[in-house]
């Protein structure tokens, strides 16, 4: 995958209510890996080719067009195995990459903690171990003589998959250690009898742009998918409930999220897992929010974080026109059955965040017993927990 490549998008409808026709999600994580998208192709079928995963027209169709306009890279919505991988790449004599690969990639640039960037090698690492033959195939398998059970490539492949065995087993050790360590944070935390609360929501939701208005931080916030990848925990000063509650800016979720990646980033979801509060912060400008929605729910279930309760945060509503601003800043939404509280703002230009902290004071009054907390204590001062620091 290399930077400011001239992609080819593609996507298969399979008859799923997800599909986005216009690729408009892919576009954005392909310009957010440094990717330079100029053409889109979009197709139907009713299962996966075994082979090519579109079928030969398609693939010879794909081949014409990226030579059309002159594309190096061809780029799939979905997940691609790697005997479909291999043979597209034979087929169209291009580099053919699929979201799991993109998204790693994109990981891959953002981390800047310790652990995340452990994390992120973690994932890509057992990406790798499954595509190994694609690495090697260039050596051919030789047999003949007394003895000779398999050649050079043989030989190459069982020794690279044990270092990438070694490597990820290197790495999982010292994710044991950061957890135990992100546990010890969690544990003193517990001892001052602190309220945890956890920012979670769909990637380019807003949820680092809210965190910063919240508690005056200077985490990264920018309008593109996955701003934030570390998570970034404060103290949140709510005078109303005379007292400081903990506040954590985690990463946000996307449809399709690798597996491999909820697994490897279970350290850092685990402060979601751990929380006393969700902040589920929903784009309220995008159409799709619902189905954005679904997919936090889904990854919330994955990690054990489906009965934390939840807040839900309805950000961006500057972007929305008139038909569409709500009548109040504040009402109840139906979640999965049940109804959740539900608050409207701005997190950029600051409208209803008074109204957000009156809704957590008193969620915070109801759950623990007021403490008085000398005004001098600045809310804008406050410990950060970021990455591997003690």
């Amino acid at each position: 995958m290399k930077k400011t490549a001239p992609t080819l998008l593609i996507g298969v409808d399979f008859g799923l209510p997800h599909f986005d026709a216009d690729l408009v999600e892919l576009g954005l994580l392909a310009k957010t890996a440094g990717l330079h998208p100029v053409a889109r192709l979009t197709c139907k079928r009713k299962a996966p080719d075994a082979a090519l995963f579109v079928g030969t027209g398609k693939a010879d169709e794909i081949k014409a067009l990226a030579l059309l306009h002159g594309a190096v890279e061809v780029l799939f919505d979905q997940a691609l195995s790697p005997a479909q991988q291999r043979n597209l790449e034979r087929h169209i004599g291009l580099p053919v990459n699929d979201r799991t690969l993109l998204i790693l990639e994109i990981f891959g640039q953002r981390a800047r903690s310790h652990e995340g960037k452990l994390q992120v090698e973690l994932a890509r690492q057992q990406y790798l171990s499954t595509r190994l033959v694609r690495r090697w195939s260039h050596l051919e398998r030789q047999s003949g003589g007394i003895g000779m059970r398999g050649g050079p490539g043989e030989t190459q492949i069982e020794l690279d998959k044990r270092m990438i065995q070694d490597s990820i087993k290197r790495i999982k050790e010292r994710l044991i250690k950061v957890k135990r360590q992100r546990h010890t944070q969690r544990r003193q935390r517990d001892r001052r009898d602190t309220f945890n609360i956890s920012l979670v929501g769909y990637t380019n939701a807003g949820k680092s742009t809210l965190f910063n208005a919240l508690v005056k931080a200077r985490a990264y916030a920018a309008d593109q998918l996955f701003a934030t990848l570390d998570t970034t925990t404060r103290q949140l000063y709510l005078g109303e409930a005379g007292r400081s509650v903990s506040l954590s800016d985690t990463v946000g979720f996307i449809r399709d999220l690798p597996h491999g990646l909820v697994e490897a980033f279970q350290a850092t979801l685990q402060e979601a897992t751990d929380a006393d509060l969700l902040i589920h912060v929903v784009d309220a400008s995008n159409s799709d929010f619902p189905e954005q929605m679904a997919e936090v729910q889904k990854v919330l279930l994955e990690i054990g974080s489906d009965q934390v309760p939840q807040l839900l945060v309805f950000n961006k509503i500057d972007a929305l026109d008139g038909s569409n601003y709500p009548l109040h800043m504040q009402d109840q939404y139906e979640l999965d059955g049940n109804p959740v509280p539900r608050v409207f703002l701005s997190a950029q230009s600051g409208l209803g965040l008074s109204v957000l902290r009156t809704v957590l004071s008193d969620i915070v009054k109801t759950a623990l017993p007021v403490v008085l907390v000398p005004e001098t204590d600045p809310r804008d001062i406050d410990r950060e927990y970021e990455g591997d620091m003690p």
